[in-house]
């Protein structure tokens, strides 16, 4: 069976080599780059066995993507207050990845049980949040998300979809892509903001669906990663419009 290769990083500008991969499955590090051809150089190597390949790798390359294990990974824990302020610092781009089939914050609000009872939400677009998403993109910036949807959604799921026509009036690019399709791609069941493709919030929660603390993570590695799903679900959401139509005729 082939390996699950997921690419890091590379130091070459053009070309792609050296260049780390990682096995998805065992944590295994793939490196490759130019060969060592000379022969005084290779008869200093020990334990070069027969078939090897010695390779030479600039240790800068091996420093910024070579991926840390997360018990090494020393966890930059930053409180909402701070977490608040990277949607108003952001300089060109913020991104969403929503893996949950519930959040608690949702469900505690009065437009949750609004939702539940009516079908429908009739939602503030003036409030602190869409003041500042409608400056910000006004400005030029980019936001968006991609939404994760089981089939059947989950009620809170489909709140969220409600959701997108107040997120989508204040310029955010809302898109949903099924469960199955995420996990057909690889994506990780993880929550994260990734801004300006150079520091990522990872926000962890409990089993029941609250937020428990944000993590900042500026590891290019990490970074790096995170962008590459980024990427993927991008490429395969569907706006947020033609996701309902397809939905409600499948009812």
């Amino acid at each position: 069976m082939a390996r699950r290769l997921r690419f890091n990083g590379t130091g070459s500008g053009n070309g792609g080599c050296p260049s780390i991969h990682e096995d998805l499955d065992t944590g295994d590090v793939i490196v490759h780059g130019p060969p060592l051809t000379d022969p005084a150089d290779i008869a200093q190597l020990r334990h070069l066995s027969e078939g090897e390949q010695a390779i030479v790798v600039p240790r800068t390359v091996l420093e910024d993507w070579t991926p840390k294990s997360p018990a090494k990974r020393q966890a930059t824990i930053i409180d909402l207050d701070e977490f608040g302020k990277l949607f108003e610092t952001f300089e060109h781009s913020a991104w969403r990845l929503e893996t949950r089939r519930a959040y608690t914050s949702d469900a505690e609000t009065d437009t949750y049980r609004e939702f539940v009872e009516t079908g429908s939400v009739t939602w503030d677009l003036d409030d602190e949040w869409c003041t500042n998403m409608r400056a910000q993109t006004g400005a030029g910036k980019r936001v968006g998300r991609v939404r994760i949807v089981d089939n059947p959604p989950t009620t809170a799921q489909l709140y969220l979809m409600d959701n997108a026509r107040r997120n989508a009036a204040t310029g955010e690019q809302m898109t949903n892509l099924w469960r199955a399709d995420a996990q057909r791609l690889g994506l990780p069941d993880e929550d994260f903001w990734i801004f300006d493709s150079r520091l990522v919030a990872l926000l962890h929660f409990d089993a029941d669906d609250n937020l428990l603390h944000v993590e900042l993570i500026t590891e290019p590695a990490e970074v790096v990663r995170y962008s590459v799903v980024r990427d993927a679900a991008v490429h395969h959401a569907v706006p947020y419009d033609q996701f309902a139509e397809q939905l409600s005729k499948t009812k």
